[in-house]
């Protein structure tokens, strides 16, 4: 359900990580190495194929990779498979909207069963991503959203993630404050037993579509 209060942010406790989370964290990092692996063997056939696909509708290299803010303001480079033209950003670095014009055929299938994410799992592999956190945002929109949302940076406390709370609770459609309501909340009430219900209801969205843009 969506919180469209705009003060939400701004009445949420304090953001700090529960009593056991740092201990939880280091398993989390052992299953994301193992998670990420086995995925890599098992999402590369769709890679693959995906890749000729994107190639044959439009020129260019069928991956593209982009500067995200990590973990404590660390950045890297993220690579996904290109789901928009290649000249999309002639004009400079544009947030995503609804029915994006710029979103290709064959990328308008790979955002909807976010297979375009499949590459992340490299990002995963190298410990610059988890599997579940708040999605990596780049430098731009990070400093951006700090000045339009003082505290937006609370969320670079964990690791991004491919998947998590904002992205199982509206996706594309939620507005930055938005998300960073639900990473906030992801931060405080970290635990396995919610990593569990958001990989259910990312299965669920990758049935459905669901968010997608």
């Amino acid at each position: 359900m969506k919180m469209d209060n705009s003060y939400a942010v701004m009445m949420m406790p304090k953001t700090v990580l529960p009593a056991g989370a740092e201990s939880y964290l280091h398993l989390k990092r052992a299953g994301d190495i193992l998670l990420s692996a086995v995925g890599l063997i098992v999402a590369l056939p769709l890679i693959v194929i995906f890749s000729i696909l994107i190639m044959i509708e439009t020129p260019g290299s069928a991956f593209y990779s982009q500067v995200r803010v990590g973990k404590d303001g660390k950045k890297f480079r993220m690579v996904k498979l290109r789901s928009m033209r290649i000249d999309a950003e002639k004009a400079g670095a544009k947030w995503a909207e609804a029915h994006d014009p710029r979103v290709t055929r064959v990328g308008r299938l790979i955002r909807k069963t976010r297979i375009d994410e499949l590459p992340q799992l490299i990002s995963v592999l190298r410990g610059d991503m988890s599997l579940i956190g708040p999605r990596p945002e780049r430098p731009v929109f990070t400093e951006q959203f700090e000045r339009d949302i003082p505290g937006f940076k609370n969320r670079l406390m964990v690791k991004p993630g491919l998947t998590g709370l904002a992205q199982v609770s509206g996706g594309y459609d939620l507005s930055p404050r938005e998300k960073l309501v639900y990473d906030l909340e992801y931060i405080r009430k970290l635990s396995p037993k919610l990593d569990f219900e958001i990989i259910i209801k990312t299965i669920r969205v990758l049935l459905t579509g669901e968010g997608a843009r």
